[in-house]
């Protein structure tokens, strides 16, 4: 059998255990895994998609008939990437175009189908247009991007619930009339931007007329931490990126403009809830990059939050109990990570939880419901 990357045929049991691991991203470099979720995933690769269609899982809300949205899903759809790939060979390294989920829709599809409760909404994956790309070929890509999630989202209505708008952020004024165009035109649900934006922080005036934009809107925008120069490792760096991109846009004063602007961070929140007294006492001896931020928790506790802890009970929990119910939001990072994206692990930390069951709702679809102003 010819083992191609693009072929359902790879996932078959003749594919070798070191195959699979490769392919359930553990050799993607940005997960570090406990011998937990090793020995799970170890499993998972020497099983055939088949039988891995139809777990036997007795957890209350896998595959429950209580629909579930998971908020911060990753793509590289195939007109997009191929795109890419022409104005730019360096997106080839990028750690999720080696994820097949990532990249063959039909893979992902199959994939899908062992937890036909969870709908997504996708949006890009590493790495930004802007990161890569002359502003001219930023714009052309980003619409290229978001047709095709539009169609996405138009054809298999049963699989995603909505997508996120990709932004030319190299080119403000295109990134504005992009985004009314993805909005308006394509229905799509919100806007990613990163921790950093080419090496500017949130806080950048140049960055204002978006918020605006999106405060009107009354739509969310998907914060996705970046690697910088100075720190560029997933692992600690990105906690950190989004930890001080939330510092910077709470030191701006952005919630006393827009107090309803509505920003998503990946992984819960980062550090913000285990610094949170820190925050209380030390947010003043930081730089002053706005006005005086008088009860700084108090805008931290603005952000919404996904739940992509890779199966932290715990941590969900310090979360929840610095957010509240209402700011977390059912996320696993699919189809990143061992098992292509830690779903079922996701949905039982969720499920541990010591928090009334309809928070666990609010959680798992009612918050994002109400965020997209969308139905199902």
């Amino acid at each position: 059998m010819k083992k191609t990357k693009g072929s359902l045929e790879f996932m078959s049991k003749k594919a070798t255990r070191r195959e699979m691991l490769k392919y359930t991203g553990l050799f993607m470099g940005s997960t570090v895994l406990g011998d937990g979720l090793l020995s799970s995933a170890k499993s998972f690769a020497g099983e055939s998609l088949a039988s891995a269609a139809s777990p036997s899982v007795p957890r209350t809300y896998v595959n429950n008939p209580l629909k579930k949205i998971d908020i911060f899903c990753h793509i590289l759809p195939e007109k997009y990437l191929s795109a890419f790939k022409k104005k730019s060979r360096e997106i080839s390294r990028a750690n999720e175009t080696k994820n097949i989920a990532v990249t063959d829709i039909n893979m992902r599809l199959r994939l899908m189908d062992r937890y036909p409760d969870v709908l997504q909404v996708i949006s890009l994956g590493l790495p930004p247009v802007e990161s890569l790309l002359s502003p001219a070929d930023a714009v052309e890509l980003s619409k290229i991007a978001n047709d095709e999630l539009a169609e996405l989202v138009a054809k298999y209505p049963d699989k995603f619930i909505g997508a996120v708008a990709c932004l030319p952020l190299n080119d403000m004024d295109a990134a504005l009339k992009e985004a009314d165009r993805a909005i308006s035109q394509l229905k799509l649900k919100g806007v990613q931007i990163t921790t950093t934006i080419n090496g500017e922080t949130l806080n950048s005036k140049k960055f204002w007329p978006l918020y605006e934009k999106m405060a009107d809107y009354d739509l969310p925008m998907w914060i996705h931490p970046i690697s910088t120069k100075t720190l560029h490792e997933p692992l600690f760096g990105w906690l950190y990126e989004t930890a001080s991109a939330m510092r910077y846009l709470v030191g701006s004063g952005i919630f006393y403009e827009y107090p309803d602007i509505k920003f998503i961070t990946h992984h819960c929140g980062s550090m913000i809830p285990t610094v949170a007294n820190r925050i209380q006492w030390m947010f003043s001896f930081g730089p002053q990059i706005g006005p005086k931020i008088r009860k700084p928790l108090d805008h931290f506790r603005k952000f919404y939050n996904d739940t992509a802890l890779y199966g932290n009970t715990s941590g969900l929990m310090n979360s929840y109990n610095f957010f509240g119910a209402d700011r977390l939001l059912f996320g696993t990072d699919a189809p990143l990570g061992p098992e292509f994206g830690l779903t079922s692990e996701t949905i039982r930390s969720i499920e541990r939880m010591d928090i009334p069951d309809s928070d666990k709702e609010k959680i798992f679809v009612q918050n994002a419901v109400k965020l997209l102003r969308t139905a199902i």
